[in-house]
């Protein structure tokens, strides 16, 4: 079982999220709604893969990743950033920080777990 942590403050994107990729059977998901929440859950529940909205009130995508990065237990989980902001040289900043990739927002949640599983490989 792949666990995957969804991170977004928008409530109605991280129950599409989950709901979509939920339909894969290899996938176990937990959400959290801040980043805050992401820095509690990821050292306990230890996942694959960490999918982090960049733009969050209170604590941004990329802060939570650079405290991810800090901690010893969770600098290892990869993180791939979620975001509207996808022009090249953004993109090319999200992967400076050590970002596994960026998935556009809005994203399709009919492939959003074929996307998910190209970023575990």
């Amino acid at each position: 079982m792949t666990r995957i942590l969804y991170v977004d403050d928008e409530a109605d994107i991280r129950e599409v999220a989950q709901m979509a990729l939920e339909l894969d059977p290899d996938f176990e998901i937990r959400t959290c709604a801040s980043g805050a929440e992401a820095l509690e859950a990821a050292p306990a529940w230890q996942p694959d893969l960490i999918l982090l909205d960049v733009m969050m009130p209170g604590m941004d995508g990329p802060t939570v990743f650079a405290r991810l990065q800090e901690e010893p237990s969770t600098a290892s989980i990869p993180v791939v950033f979620i975001t509207a902001r996808t022009q090249s040289h953004e993109v090319s900043a999200y992967r400076k920080l050590g970002a596994r990739g960026v998935l556009a927002k809005p994203f399709d949640p009919m492939t959003l777990s074929d996307q998910v599983r190209e970023h575990l490989r």
